[in-house]
Order: C-alpha cells, then sequence, then structure tokens
C-alpha cells in the first residue's frame, strides 16, 4: 500500500510539470525526440534547443532545473549520466535522442559543419599566409595559454562552440571598406601608392580574421591576430611566428607600417574601418538584445570585454601613439557596448518574471495608482518643462499597458513608440541628436521622481517598480544611442567613441574651479538620484531580523532622502 501509494504521488508530481507546462512544448518535444536504448544527448544541448522554441513560439522559458524536471515527467525512466573526458565531461540525458526527421537533426548538422570553422584560417582562401599561419599554427597554444592567466573566474566556452553558436548571427559578413582618402595631401618621405594600397589589404584581411574567430567564439585569439598585425615582439617569437613576420615585411615593412600609423588619412580610415568591423561584432554576438542568452555565453562576452584594452595596447607597443590613441577609443567604445548590451539582456530576463507574474502586476498597478501624479509634475516642471498632455498620455498608456501584463517585447515596442512620438517633430533637423540626448535625460529624471514618490510611499512594489525602472531606462538608453546614429548617418560604435573621447576630456576639468560645463549638472543630478534609490531599495527591501530594526532603518532612509536636494541646486 505504502509502495503504491509513494508511486501515484510520484506520478502526480510528474504529471503537475507536465500540467504547468505550455502543451506546445509538450508536443514539440514528442515531436522531436524519442527514448531509445544506447543513445545520450548533453542536457545542455536539449536546454538549447528549448530556449529556440520558445524564442520561435513567443512563449516564456523556464530555467534548466524546471526544464529537466519537464523532460523527465515526458519521458518516463530517463538516466542522466556525466559523459567526457576527465576536465571535460558533462551532463548527458541517456536512453534519448532526437528523431530521424526532426528539424533539429539538421541544426545539429549545420552546427558540426559551422564548428569545423574551428581553425577559420586554412579554410578560407581569401586570407592571406600572414594570418594563416598564425592562426593555424599559435591559435590553440594561445588560446590555452590565455585561458590559464584568466583564472578560475573566466568562462571559456571555446569547447562549446556548436552549443552555443545558435545564439550569433553569423550570417552577417563584413561590410566593404572604402579606399584611403589622401584628400590631397603629400605622402609621407618614404611611402609610397603601393605601401597605401598594401596596408589597405593587410588591414582588410586582418579585420576579416578577427570576424572568423569572434563568429567561433575563440576570444583570446583576438590579442594574437592583434599581435600578428601590429609585428610585436618579433625577438622572442617562435619560427612560426618569425615566418609571419617574415612574410608581412615583403608586403610592407615595418618602417612603412610605422610612418603610415602617423598619416592623417590613413587614422580616419582605420578609425572608419574599426567602427564598421565593432559594429558588425556587436551585432554578431547580441542579435537581439531581449533574447534569452546563456549565462556562460554572457559571462564570456564580458570577460572578453573586460581584456580588450590591455590585449590592444600591448600588441601596439612599438606603434606611434597616434594610432594607439584612434585604437583604442574605438576598441574601448566596443567593450563599453558589449557590457551595455549584456547588462541589459541580464536586466530583461530578470524582469520577464515580474512582467508575467499576476501578482506583482495588480500590486504595481494598485502601488501606481496611489501616486500623486499631479505634484510629481508639479516638481518635475521646472526641471524637464515637459507638456502636461504628454506626460498625461504617458501615464494613462503605462497603466493601461501594465493592466493588459503585456510580455517583455510588447514593453519594448511601447517604449520604442514613445521615442518615435516624442522625436517626430526634430526628424531630418540638426537639433535631432540633442533633442533625443535632453529627452533621454528628462525621462531619467522624472521616473526617478515616480521612483522618489513609491519610496516615501513605502509600496510594496517598490523592488519590482525598481527592476522595470532600470531595464526601461536602460533600453531608452539603447533606442536613443541608435536613433542618434541613424540621424548622424553614423554606426551606434562610432558615436559612443566620440562620447568616449568627450568623456576623457571632461575629466581633465577641475570642477572645484567652475570649468565643469553647464550642460552636465543635471547629468550629475541624475547620478545622484540614481544612486538614492539604489539606497532606498537595499535598506528597504533587504530583509530585517525585527521589526524595530525595519523601523529604524526607514527613519535613516527617510532622512537621506529629504537632505538630498533638488537637481537644480547640484550634487547632494
Amino acid at each position: 500500500m505504502l509502495g503504491s501509494s509513494g508511486g501515484a504521488a510520484g506520478n502526480s508530481q510528474n504529471y503537475s510539470h507536465t500540467a504547468r507546462a505550455s502543451p506546445a512544448t509538450v508536443q514539440w518535444l514528442l515531436d522531436n525526440y524519442e527514448t531509445a536504448e544506447g543513445v545520450s544527448l548533453p542536457r545542455s544541448t536539449l536546454y538549447c534547443h528549448y530556449l529556440l522554441h520558445c524564442q520561435e513560439q513567443k512563449l516564456e522559458p523556464v530555467n534548466a532545473a524546471s526544464f529537466g524536471k519537464l523532460i523527465r515527467s515526458v519521458f518516463m525512466g530517463l538516466r542522466t549520466r556525466r559523459l567526457g573526458t576527465r576536465g571535460n565531461s558533462k551532463y548527458h540525458y541517456y536512453g534519448l535522442r532526437i528523431k530521424a526527421g526532426s528539424s533539429l537533426l539538421r541544426l545539429m548538422e549545420d552546427q558540426q559543419h559551422l564548428a569545423m570553422r574551428q581553425q577559420p584560417f586554412s579554410q578560407k582562401q581569401r586570407l592571406k599566409p600572414v594570418h594563416k599561419v598564425e592562426g593555424m599554427t599559435n591559435g590553440t597554444a594561445a588560446a590555452a595559454g590565455a585561458g590559464q592567466q584568466q583564472g578560475s573566474g573566466q568562462v571559456d566556452i571555446s569547447t562549446q562552440v556548436q552549443q552555443y553558436q545558435q545564439f550569433l548571427d553569423a550570417s552577417r559578413a563584413l561590410p566593404e571598406f572604402p579606399d584611403i582618402d589622401l584628400q590631397g595631401k603629400s605622402l609621407p618621405e618614404g611611402i609610397e601608392v603601393e605601401h597605401i594600397k598594401s596596408f589597405q589589404l593587410l588591414y582588410r584581411e586582418h579585420c576579416e580574421a578577427i570576424l572568423d574567430v569572434m563568429v567561433n567564439l575563440q576570444f583570446t585569439l583576438v590579442e594574437t591576430l592583434w599581435k600578428t598585425f601590429w609585428r610585436f615582439s618579433q625577438s622572442q617569437a617562435g619560427d612560426a611566428t618569425l615566418a609571419v613576420h617574415d612574410e608581412s615585411e615583403k608586403r610592407l615593412p615595418k618602417s612603412c607600417l610605422v610612418l603610415l600609423c602617423k598619416y592623417d588619412p590613413v587614422l580616419r580610415w582605420s578609425r572608419d574601418c574599426d567602427n564598421s568591423l565593432y559594429q558588425g561584432l556587436v551585432e554578431i554576438l547580441i542579435p537581439d538584445v531581449l533574447r534569452p542568452i546563456p549565462s556562460a555565453l554572457t559571462q564570456a562576452i564580458r570577460n572578453f570585454a573586460k581584456s580588450l584594452e590591455s590585449w590592444l595596447t600591448n600588441a601596439m607597443m612599438n606603434i606611434p601613439e597616434e594610432m594607439v590613441r584612434i585604437k583604442v577609443t574605438s576598441a574601448n567604445a566596443f567593450a563599453q557596448t558589449l557590457r551595455r548590451y549584456t547588462s541589459l539582456n541580464h536586466l530583461a530576463q530578470a524582469a520577464r518574471a515580474v512582467l508575467q507574474n499576476t501578482a506583482q502586476i495588480n500590486q504595481m498597478l494598485s502601488d501606481l495608482n496611489r501616486v500623486d501624479f499631479a505634484n510629481v509634475q508639479e516638481q518635475a516642471s521646472w526641471v524637464c518643462r515637459c507638456e502636461d498632455r504628454v506626460v498625461q498620455r504617458l501615464e494613462q498608456d503605462f497603466k493601461l499597458t501594465l493592466q493588459q501584463q503585456n510580455s517583455l517585447e510588447q514593453w519594448a515596442a511601447w517604449l520604442d513608440g514613445v521615442v518615435s512620438q516624442v522625436l517626430k517633430p526634430y526628424q531630418q533637423s540638426p537639433a535631432f541628436p540633442k533633442a533625443a540626448k535632453l529627452f533621454l535625460l528628462k525621462w531619467s529624471f522624472y521616473s526617478s521622481m515616480v521612483i522618489r514618490d513609491l519610496t516615501l510611499r513605502s509600496a510594496a512594489s517598490f523592488g519590482s517598480f525598481h527592476l522595470i525602472r532600470l531595464l526601461y531606462d536602460e533600453y531608452m538608453y539603447y533606442l536613443i544611442e541608435h536613433r542618434v546614429a541613424q540621424a548622424k548617418g553614423e554606426t551606434p560604435i562610432a558615436v559612443m567613441g566620440e562620447f568616449a573621447s568627450l568623456g576623457r576630456g571632461l575629466n581633465q576639468l577641475d570642477p572645484d574651479k567652475g570649468n565643469l560645463p553647464s550642460h552636465c549638472v543635471s547629468t550629475v543630478s541624475q547620478t545622484n538620484y540614481s544612486y538614492v534609490s539604489s539606497i532606498v531599495y537595499y535598506l528597504l527591501i533587504y530583509p530585517c531580523p525585527s521589526q524595530k530594526r525595519k523601523r529604524k532603518r526607514r527613519r535613516r532612509v527617510m532622512r537621506k532622502v529629504r537632505s538630498c536636494p533638488s537637481p537644480q541646486t547640484g550634487p547632494c
């Protein structure tokens, strides 16, 4: 009796997982997988297939643990085994395989074909031996060496390319580079037109090689390619590297390379090419900032971004400062974009759970209806000068969209519509970039005022609003960045590169001496309000062991919030 009741309980638990799952997902599992003896399927591969299915069907994916329970409830009696060599073993579902007629089988074959590009230089005839030899001889060793130097905190996904390439957009090709425009300037002494053409060809091949290793997620090889192109450390290189440098010397002597790195037309051309390359790489690595990405891939991209500047400056040790400055500026804009987009993606996945939770949405609506928007508008109008009808319409649209429990993608479409509506009067106007940035500041300030009101009212849904606010601010920044780039006819990477250069110039100013530009005051104030809201979030939401301590904490927070002056009076 006990045994039968336990079995019944187990079966009911299994069926409960199936019942909670989408019928389309259960049917997808039955259509594409089957049980069989003596076969196995990597657990991570199956979950990646599931994420793709959810994206195609516009479903909310569950986490890996919940998906594992669903698998076991659909395919009874599955076992889990850890297979592979020591140090590189992975969990597999033993007794499960993809059906012969499934489209996933063709997907696996395509991934295996892509995986053959692990040594991309030997497969592409358009690449010259200068990159082929380096990639084939030193690629694996360089990757292994860099992986050891990264330490245990780094994530190496080079051995799992097949699993993660499906999250990339590998179909993008490198755009065509224009010819170097000399603008009537005379060539430097010792430089001929043939040297200019050789530099163009070598640089194009170099960028293609970088694109190849990025598609294959061989991030550590980027440093090797940079060292190869800029002729780094010839005296300490091996025979294969010396052969590469000899080939490079035949096509473009290093003395000519150094002279070209001081030539203004070459500097401008290199900057434009880098911006095009890096923009393409961003669109390959993160084709959709809202699409779920495995955490291992996200972490690998962030680690790569963190290493970019040090790799580049190390590879260009003997290159003129003018070229180093141009290259580092573009690389920093690239790294910053990768960090921002991965952070935005992380926020998006965290916010999905909130937007799909009916109880949380109802609580947010209840708290939002208690906010005195008239008072918020009265306080914000002095700084933002927003029209009352525009603010009221945004308030009503926000509440309606929240009440409808729309998906994250629908919220993104709403935010995009807000940007289009607000910036419509400035289309085709030189004032468009300034108007777009000003709107971003106003949006940030106004949302800070709403969060402040929720804080003072001790809203129960403050944590949810704080998360949503962070996501919407980041996504609004993303939209404005792309709109400004489109208006200026440039890539977002180029726009961010200009901003980075401006930021470094402002950092040299001394605020204590009154040199801080007036338009920066509001930006500093936005930072202060965001900082205060973050403090409030942790102090109010983090659990206290007793109600007495909680009341003390709230009083302390209220004093801090009230002591922070308005933006017009300066930073806190």
